[in-house]
C-alpha cells in the first residue's frame, strides 16, 4: 500500500456502510458456465479527484464506461446526495468499504440504511482491529462476530464480507488467518478478494479463488509486479486468463472492481487504460 493507506482514510472517514437490493439465494458453488462479470472501480483510486470534485470524478468514471463504483468515503456527503449523484452519473454503488464498528450495536441500522439509499448490498470490511488479528483465536472470534452480524443484516437484503490486505496471509498457529477465518464463518460471510494485495504477499490468487467456491462476490483487479511497480495488467506478474476463468466459473464473482494505487500518471488515466485492458480480453 502506498504511505496514504485506504486503512488510514477509512479512520479519517464518515460512517461507511452497506446496501439495497435484495439477496439472492446463496450459491455454494457457481455455475460451470462461464459468466459476464460487470465492471466498477474502487474510488481509492481516484480519491484526490473525488476530494477536489467529487461530481465531476463521478461524471467522469460513468463517461469512461463503468458500470459502478466502490466507495472507501463519503466525502462529506450524506447518502441521499450520493445517490443523486450516482444516477446523474449513470452509475451503481457495487460495494462500501466499511468500518468493522459501523456494524455494531447502535451504529448498526443507520449503516444499513444509508447503504439502502445509495443502492449497496455488500457490506466489505478492509481489516481488522488488532483485538481480531494477533492470533489465530482472535481470528476465528473474528468470523464468530462476523455470523452475528450477517445473520442481522441478510434480513435487510445485505451482505457482509471481508477484504484481504497484509496480516490474512502471514501464518498463525500454523494457519493462514484468511483460511481460519473463512473456515470458520458461515457461507454467507463473502470474499472480497484483492489480487495486488495477495501478489505482495507472495500469494497466488488462484488458490484462493479456488478455496472457497462460490463465496467471492468481488475482486480487486490490481496488477502486481515485483520488478515494474507501476505495471498494469497484462504488463505485470498475474496469470490473469487463468485468474479470471477461475472468477467466472468456479469463485462465484459478481463485480470486476478495478484499482490501481500509483501516482505514476492522473489516476483517470491509469483507470480508463486498465479498463481497456480488460475489454480488449473481452471483459466488457
Amino acid at each position: 500500500m502506498q504511505p496514504f493507506s485506504r486503512r488510514n482514510f477509512l479512520k479519517s472517514s464518515s460512517a461507511l456502510a452497506l446496501g439495497a437490493t435484495a439477496i439472492q439465494p446463496f450459491r455454494l458453488f457457481a455455475a460451470a458456465a462461464k459468466k459476464k462479470i460487470p465492471i466498477g472501480v474502487q474510488l481509492y483510486s481516484v480519491r484526490k479527484n473525488c476530494e477536489k470534485d467529487l461530481p465531476g470524478t463521478l461524471n467522469a468514471v460513468g463517461k469512461i464506461g463503468f458500470e459502478a463504483v466502490e466507495f472507501a468515503g463519503y466525502y462529506g456527503r450524506d447518502a441521499k446526495t450520493l445517490r443523486k449523484l450516482l444516477d446523474d452519473a449513470g452509475l451503481k454503488c457495487c460495494g462500501t468499504h466499511t468500518g468493522l464498528d459501523t456494524l455494531l450495536g447502535d451504529k448498526l441500522q443507520p449503516t444499513i440504511e444509508f447503504n439502502k439509499t445509495i443502492g449497496n448490498k455488500f457490506l466489505i470490511v478492509p481489516s481488522l482491529p488488532s483485538k481480531y488479528s494477533k492470533r489465530r483465536e482472535d481470528w476465528q472470534k473474528a468470523a464468530d462476530l462476523f455470523n452475528e452480524i450477517s445473520d442481522k443484516v441478510r434480513p435487510q437484503g445485505m451482505i457482509v464480507g471481508y477484504h484481504n490486505h497484509d496480516p490474512e496471509f502471514k501464518p498463525l498457529g500454523g494457519e493462514m488467518p484468511w483460511d481460519t477465518f473463512f473456515n470458520r464463518a458461515k457461507n454467507e460471510v463473502v470474499i472480497q478478494f484483492d489480487t495486488g494485495n495477495a501478489g505482495d504477499l507472495g500469494v497466488d490468487p488462484r488458490i484462493y479463488l479456488k478455496k472457497f467456491p462460490g463465496r467471492v462476490a468481488s475482486v480487486h483487479v490490481k496488477p502486481f509486479s515485483k520488478k515494474n511497480p507501476n505495471a498494469l495488467i497484462g504488463e505485470d506478474e498475474l496469470v490473469w486468463p487463468e485468474i479470471f476463468e477461475l472468477c467466472e466459473t468456479v469463485a462465484g464473482v459478481e463485480w470486476y472492481i478495478i484499482e490501481y494505487e500509483r501516482d505514476n500518471e492522473p489516476p483517470l488515466v491509469s483507470i480508463e487504460k486498465l479498463r481497456k485492458i480488460l475489454c480488449n480480453m473481452g471483459k466488457c
